[in-house]
């Protein structure tokens, strides 16, 4: 082993980075990497690179102060469908430092989304779809776009409990059609529609809304709230439901139906099978 790929190597072992070996031995770039290539760096300092990553991203958009040449509309007032969009993103979507976006197997979904946003933002995503899973993606890569949602699903959190009963139903709507399914399994007598999240402050959150309109729900560990019970499935719907056109994956090996159903469709066969 010659000197300098000893020393590159020591280097890497010693958790260098190809950036910093390149200082210090002052070589080309490509000849460091040739002899560290195959030595990875430790997951500690994989993680102080990508904390540093995000402190660099966090420092562009202070730095910025929300001016990007790619303007968007701020809404001082909440609307039903604000509240629907920052719903959206908060459940089956993402807001990031420097990115919102929204992913759904549901194209009348995605395509509510991206209608919704246009009323805040006139530029077009980037669309992705994985042909395995079916899902789609939208992707809004806008720093000022990110601070500005993100700041705004902070208030919807705190304040929908204080908004107009059509503000909550829109809120519901959003976390069912995302996070929701509707579980009726004739032969074990189930009937239930169940609510996913990871965040079980939402989950109570989602269950006092609920009770809003009368429906009796239960939180379930680890990560679910669950509505049981024949006034409770006519209660919820009556007052929200799953939009039309929001099906079940009829291709999952775990397929009740074998097919691509209706959410709504399926609540409904539940309500009408109780005697």
């Amino acid at each position: 082993m010659n000197d300098f790929k000893r020393r590159c190597v020591e280097l890497r072992k010693k958790d260098y980075t190809l950036p910093e070996i390149v200082k210090i031995t002052g070589r080309p770039k490509t000849s460091v990497y040739f002899h560290i290539q195959n030595i990875s760096l430790s997951p500690t300092k994989r993680n102080a690179i990508r904390e540093a990553s995000i402190k660099r991203a966090l420092e562009v958009s202070k730095s910025r102060k929300g001016k990007s040449k790619r303007k968007f509309r701020e809404f001082n007032s909440w609307s039903n469908e604000m509240v629907l969009l920052v719903a959206h993103l908060l459940f089956d979507g993402e807001i990031r430092y420097t990115v919102c976006g929204y992913s759904n197997r549901s194209i009348l979904l995605v395509k509510r989304v991206e209608k919704l946003m246009r009323k805040v933002y006139n530029f077009d995503p980037s669309r992705r779809n994985n042909p395995q899973t079916g899902v789609s993606n939208l992707s809004y890569h806008n720093v000022a776009l990110a601070a500005y949602f993100k700041k705004k699903s902070k208030e919807l959190l705190a304040e929908i409990r204080n908004f107009p009963i059509g503000f909550k139903l829109e809120f519901l709507r959003a976390f069912f059609d995302d996070e929701g399914c509707m579980d009726f399994r004739p032969k074990d007598s189930t009937r239930r529609v169940r609510g996913y999240q990871k965040n079980t402050t939402i989950l109570h959150l989602v269950q006092e809304l609920l009770a809003n309109f009368g429906i009796e729900s239960h939180v379930k560990k680890p990560n679910e709230v669950v509505i049981i019970g024949k006034e409770n499935l006519k209660k919820f719907h009556k007052e929200i439901n799953f939009s039309k056109g929001v099906r079940v994956n009829g291709n999952r090996s775990n397929s009740v139906w074998k097919k691509s159903l209706e959410k709504r469709e399926i609540l409904k066969m539940a309500i009408d099978s109780y005697r």
